[in-house]
C-alpha cells in the first residue's frame, strides 16, 4: 500500500466506528486527508482495536514520522554534564523516554487538530497510546492528580516510552504550592526513569502555555530541580530540556550557561 491508501483506509476505518461521521465527505487533496484523519484520532474514546488496523497505522505513522526527520540524541552535544538544550519536534526525538504534559483525565488531548503537545504525542503514537492509558486510568480508579507521573510504550514514535505528568494549572497569581507540584513533576518523571532502567529522558516545558505558569520560573525550577535531583542521587540520566519557542530556548540556554 503507498502513504496514500494506508491514509484512506485509516480515514474508512474510524468514519465506519461511529455512523454519525459516515457521510463525511473524504477531501481529495493531501493535507485535507491528514487533516481529517488526525481530527479522527483526537476525538477517538478509547476502544479496541482490530490486528489490521494497528498495522497499518504503525506503518503509516512511522513513515510520516521518518518524513519528518528523525533527531538522535546522539546527534546532540551537551551544553552541561548530561544535559542537552534542544528546540525541535519532540515527536521525532529518539531517546529512552519523553515527556508529555498530560492532562488529569490522562487520555490525550480530544480537541481536533489542536497543537498542544499532548495531541501531538497521541496523535503521532497511535491510538494504541489512548488505550493504554485508559486501562491504567480504569485501573487507577480517579484522575492523575499533579505532580505524579505515569509511563507507557511509545508505540509509534522513535522514542521507547513516554512518561506521563499532570502539571499545576495557574489561574492568578503563582504560589508555592504550584512551585512544588511543579518540582514534583520533574521529580516523579525522573525517579519513574530511574526504576524502569531508562538512560535518557527529554523533557517539554510542563504547565507553560494553557496551564499558565511563567515560562522563565517554570524553567528556573525545572533547571534547578533536575540539578538537585542528580546530585542527590548520583543518577547517569541524560537529560534533554526540549522547547520549541524561541524565547523558551533563550531562557534555558540562559540558565543552563
Amino acid at each position: 500500500m503507498t502513504q496514500q491508501e494506508k491514509r484512506l483506509y485509516l480515514i474508512n476505518s474510524l468514519l465506519a466506528e461511529q455512523p454519525r461521521y459516515r457521510n463525511t465527505e473524504i477531501p481529495v487533496d493531501e493535507q485535507g486527508q491528514k487533516d481529517l484523519l488526525r481530527t479522527l484520532m483526537n476525538v477517538r474514546m478509547p476502544a479496541p482495536l482490530s490486528d489490521e488496523y494497528i498495522e497499518i497505522e504503525s506503518e503509516y505513522l512511522k513513515e510520516e514520522t521518518a518524513a519528518k526527520g528523525i533527531t538522535r540524541l546522539s546527534d546532540l552535544r551537551p551544553v552541561d554534564d548530561c544535559i542537552y538544550l534542544w528546540k525541535g519536534d519532540i515527536t521525532t526525538l529518539e531517546c529512552d523516554a519523553i515527556v508529555n504534559a498530560a492532562n488529569s483525565q490522562m487520555l490525550g488531548c480530544f480537541h481536533p487538530l489542536h497543537n498542544c503537545i499532548d495531541n501531538c504525542i497521541h496523535t503521532f503514537a497511535g491510538l494504541r497510546l489512548r488505550n493504554k492509558c485508559s486501562e491504567i486510568m480504569q485501573k487507577q480508579g480517579n484522575e492523575e492528580p499533579a505532580g505524579k507521573a505515569k509511563i507507557t510504550p511509545a508505540y509509534n514514535l522513535p522514542c521507547k516510552y513516554v512518561l506521563h505528568t499532570v502539571g499545576p494549572i495557574v489561574n492568578g497569581r503563582l504560589t508555592d504550592k504550584h512551585e512544588e507540584l511543579l518540582a514534583s513533576c520533574y521529580r516523579s518523571c525522573l525517579t519513574l526513569a530511574e526504576e524502569n532502567g531508562l538512560g535518557s529522558v527529554a523533557f517539554c516545558c510542563i504547565s507553560t502555555g494553557v496551564f499558565g505558569f511563567p515560562q522563565r520560573r517554570a524553567a528556573e525550577i525545572a533547571v534547578q530541580t533536575i540539578r538537585d535531583y542528580r546530585a542527590k542521587t548520583q543518577g547517569k540520566i541524560e537529560v534533554i530540556f526540549n522547547v520549541f519557542k524561541s524565547d523558551d530556548y533563550e531562557i534555558y540556554r540562559e540558565l543552563l550557561g
